[in-house]
């Protein structure tokens, strides 16, 4: 089942220092209490649920909608969790802004320790960003990426874009653990009602003959793919293109064009990985594949809650500090005495959750 995105208001701000100090402290405990409990690809399914991802944040006492509770959330499992990250065997690269693009190097140095192979896990952390901006056109643009693995090289992803032009933020989620291709609904959850249009969907399942197409186009030369698309121009194009082409001048893509088409791409997952194929490349070529091949685009949006602690704006009510350190205090205890084999409090917890 589908289920990749979330779409939440777009917040600007920082969660207040005593706050996330308390939200570190209380994700450190959970993601010991499930790694223990479940082990580690446990935790790598459920962060690749939005809903679950939600309601950890909620009950971290984030806002519970805000596009806050990605960054604050994802930034507060890396703090919680470093110094742990052997023991537990699970690892969090990346974050907000520059520190998504330092994602690889992360990777690198985590795998050295480990003696595992990084390139496949740092080509699933591009290859994830690289569908979510150019495969999948959306109106959102990437500003946040992190990258979750355990010392198997299982994997899941967590990213967010922004639109500033209707100021929203869009999560993505990932997880290598069920993925079967990186290119045809790849994601593992679509949880927002909220729908755009137009959108650009070559990973729907609909798009599968344009994204084959897109390869035979470039297969027959730069030169091939400008005359269309300078053709392209002088086109009437229907209503539901809109204005797809507004934004494609061809001699600006031309240099890209012989970049990507050079390195031959073989299938459309190497076409994405290419060097310089970028959004407006990758939209010019399923484009004229709609002209040439008359195949089709997907435009349907990909895209289709409980608090524990109160929420740093006060709603549903205010965090109420005592009782958020009581229930550090508490899971710290039971992960603590889990550790030397006395599990009656995580059981005990299980029990209650199953009543």
């Amino acid at each position: 089942m589908k289920t990749g995105t979330m779409t939440s208001p777009l917040h600007g701000g920082k969660a207040p220092a005593w706050l996330f100090k308390r939200m570190a402290s209380l994700s450190k405990e959970i993601v010991s209490a499930i790694v223990m409990e479940f082990g580690a690809q446990e935790f790598l399914l459920r962060i690749s649920d939005p809903m679950w991802f939600q309601a950890l944040g909620c009950v971290l006492g984030f806002d519970w909608h805000s596009s806050g509770v990605t960054t604050t959330v994802c930034g507060a499992l890396k703090v919680g969790l470093k110094g742990l990250d052997r023991e537990l065997g699970l690892f969090v690269c990346g974050g907000k802004g520059g520190r998504s693009r330092k994602t690889p190097e992360e990777i690198e140095a985590h795998c050295e320790r480990l003696s595992l192979d990084p390139s496949g896990l740092v080509r699933s952390s591009r290859l994830s960003a690289k569908v979510d901006s150019s495969a999948l056109q959306d109106g959102y643009q990437l500003y946040h990426h992190v990258f979750f693995f355990d010392n198997t090289g299982s994997w899941s992803v967590v990213q967010q874009g922004m639109s500033l032009a209707t100021h929203t933020a869009r999560r993505y989620h990932w997880t290598g653990l069920t993925l079967e291709t990186f290119v045809e609904e790849p994601h593992t959850g679509i949880c927002s009602d909220l729908s755009r249009l137009p959108v650009f969907d070559l990973t729907a399942k609909k798009s599968r003959d344009a994204r084959d197409a897109s390869v035979e186009v470039l297969k027959q030369g730069p030169d091939f793919v400008i005359s269309k698309l300078n053709k392209c121009k002088d086109y009437t194009l229907p209503a539901r293109h809109r204005l797809l082409l507004k934004d494609i001048n061809p001699e600006n893509i031309r240099r890209a064009l012989i970049s990507t088409y050079e390195q031959d791409p073989h299938d459309f997952t190497s076409l994405l990985e290419a060097k310089g194929a970028g959004p407006k490349t990758i939209r010019a070529l399923a484009l004229l594949s709609e002209i040439i091949y008359s195949t089709q685009v997907s435009r349907k949006d990909p895209a289709l809650f409980s608090f524990a602690h109160g929420g740093k704006d006060g709603t549903p009510y205010p965090v109420n500090k005592k009782v958020y350190d009581k229930s550090i205090e508490h899971l710290k205890i039971a992960v603590e005495k889990a550790r030397i084999g006395d599990k009656d409090k995580l059981n005990a917890m299980r029990m209650l959750s199953r009543f």
